[in-house]
């Protein structure tokens, strides 16, 4: 198991390819850097409590193999990895890494932050950035430009400011995608701003038109009917980009659902995320991907209970028996929803012990009553399998996100930076 290092807590993004800072005259550049502060993540060898995720990305490199294979047709689309929000919670440098030795064409962010930490770890693949959000100036171009990013655009102003940015700067041409709006309703470019956005490309030859993009809304519904309308629309979109004399190298719509159900949706570039760190976008889609990460601790305490103890906050737990009740130190602020007060679990010894009274900030309890054999210092599991004198169980985050009225995404991306990850590598 090898240790992840933590990203610099400050960092510029105003920096050209020499580390030297720039600035522009007469674009309305501050006179000093933007600066993006990102919050350090806990490091392996800083830990002190137990609590700790372990990423394996040996089962990493496997759902990459799954999801290839799932490509059907004679020209295969390319996969670009999703690792937003730190890669699912995963640790975006180390994903990314094993990702880029796998073979992985492309990679793709929501935040322009998120890339610079990328490049900081020596990623070297194309990087999306498809939030398309530079900074209220838009300043975070220069940094786009200075570490070879792939911007996503969706209205005139941006292209207009790249194109003023490539000159000064004689970059040359930036390839850029165009996001589109075609029923998300979030991101895009709206039809009624269609025109507008295609002609400042084609009026701008410094900003050249390389990818064509899209978000689907409801790919993982049981009526595919609206993702089916999404892409007829992306198509008239593609016709119309082509009056105006644009033709996109890759066009994009597809993420892991869509992928998966959808082959006619999978055009020349395909972007799962989730399906990656082996969750399936809707039960039984993909049977075969393995889950990536666990959750563990261990039992820092044990009490005994006389029947109509109570414990916690709020004492919403009484022992309806004698018992015997663990501390863990995990709590809330390290992702473990406190919409699981007393109905979670947790595994110990290889078996469910049910979580006991109010999930604390900090700490935990369970009810180990009926875990024979219980000690402090034994292992607990909160999301993944465990193997144990007493059997094998797993808590799947889809368990989770059942009890907790959320989704398996959220569960991955909630487990905090106050978590180290520990690596196995494949």
């Amino acid at each position: 198991m090898s240790a992840s290092h933590a990203p610099p807590e400050l960092s510029s993004t105003t920096s050209d390819r020499n580390g030297s800072a720039s600035t522009l005259d007469g674009l309305g550049a501050s006179a000093g850097a933007v600066r993006v502060l990102r919050p350090r993540r806990a490091a392996p060898a800083d830990a002190v409590r137990p609590t700790r995720a372990e990423v394996n990305l040996a089962h990493l490199r496997h759902n990459l193999r799954i999801l290839e294979r799932a490509l059907t047709g004679a020209r295969k689309p390319q996969i670009w990895g999703v690792l937003k929000a730190d890669a699912y919670g995963h640790g975006a440098p180390a994903v990314a890494r094993t990702l880029e030795r796998a073979g992985i064409p492309g990679l793709c962010v929501a935040l322009l932050e998120e890339a610079i930490e990328l490049r900081d770890a020596g990623i070297r693949l194309p990087i999306l950035v498809m939030g398309g959000y530079y900074g209220p100036r838009r300043e975070g171009f220069e940094e786009i430009i200075a570490r070879d990013l792939v911007p996503v655009v969706y209205d005139a102003g941006q292209i207009e400011r790249l194109a003023t940015l490539v000159r000064i700067e004689q970059r040359g041409r930036v390839g850029v995608h165009l996001k589109v709006d075609t029923g998300m309703g979030r991101l895009g470019a709206a039809t009624s701003e269609l025109d507008a956005v295609l002609a400042a490309l084609a009026e701008h030859p410094e900003v050249r038109l390389d990818g064509l993009m899209t978000h689907l809304a409801c790919a993982d519904a049981d009526d595919l009917d609206v993702t089916i309308e999404q892409m007829r629309r992306f198509g008239e979109i593609e016709q119309r980009a082509k009056r105006f004399g644009l033709t996109p190298r890759v066009r994009h719509a597809s993420n892991s659902a869509a992928m998966l159900r959808l082959p006619e949706a999978s055009l020349d570039v395909v972007r799962p995320g989730v399906a990656l760190f082996g969750i399936s976008p809707r039960a039984g889609l993909a049977p075969d991907l393995k889950p990536v990460i666990r959750v563990r601790s261990e039992i820092v305490a044990l009490r005994t209970l006389a029947k109509g103890d109570r414990i916690g906050y709020g004492h919403t737990w009484e022992a309806s028996r004698p018992s015997v009740v663990a501390t863990v130190p995990m709590g809330y602020a390290d992702g473990l929803s406190r919409q699981l007060s007393n109905r979670g679990a947790g595994l110990v010894r290889g078996q469910r012990a049910p979580i006991a009274g109010t999930v604390s900030m900090d700490l935990t309890m369970l009810d180990v009553t009926d875990v024979p054999g219980v000690r402090v210092g034994d292992e607990v599991v909160f999301l993944g399998s465990q193997d144990g004198p007493l059997g094998r169980a797993t808590i799947s985050a889809e368990e989770i996100a059942g009890l907790t009225g959320t989704i398996a995404w959220e569960v991955l991306t909630s487990i905090s930076r106050r978590v180290p990850r520990f690596y196995r590598e494949p």
